[in-house]
């Protein structure tokens, strides 16, 4: 559609078109799916802002020394079933920004902070309490801790036993 205004054309129609686009993606998808990917930070980002849980984790948790367990295993291993270790020994290995290698990700070699409370990069920007997992549930222990793993696995002790 075309319009002469003060002798000049004004195309209306690629305009409108234009707006009628932007307006369809932003009501049939939701603000999360243009949201800032969620990564792996590794446990002292975490630290930074829960230094108590951070201290007592890295003091008494099992976890803290994770990797080491799957290090002793790994002569009697396939490298398939060593990287199927990684899946629950390590930060997010598999995952968006989670632990790749020794090398190339040493602060995600170990179980940490979002092994059970989920990648904190969007939470570390925004210090808001809704953008990681604070309050935990059988759902994210059974990611490792089930039948199939770990035979004789008592949830509560585990769920109430992350050292912080």
């Amino acid at each position: 559609m075309r319009t002469q205004a003060g002798g000049k054309t004004i195309l209306y129609l690629p305009v409108m078109t234009g707006y009628l686009t932007v307006f369809l993606l932003l009501t049939c998808y939701p603000i999360s799916a243009f949201a800032a990917e969620k990564l792996y930070v590794g446990p002292d980002t975490c630290g930074e802002c829960h230094e108590e849980e951070y201290k007592s984790f890295k003091k008494y948790a099992k976890k803290n020394h994770s990797y080491e367990s799957i290090l002793k295993m790994k002569p009697g291993l396939q490298d398939k079933e060593f990287k199927e270790c990684l899946q629950c020994h390590t930060t997010g290995y598999g995952r968006p920004g989670g632990f790749v290698s020794v090398e190339k990700t040493p602060d995600l070699k170990n179980l940490s902070c979002e092994t059970c409370h989920g990648p904190g990069s969007v939470h570390a920007e925004s210090e808001d309490p809704d953008d990681i997992i604070g309050k935990l549930s059988l759902t994210q222990c059974e990611r490792c801790h089930n039948a199939e793993r770990v035979a004789d696995f008592d949830y509560k002790p585990l769920i109430y036993g992350g050292a912080h």
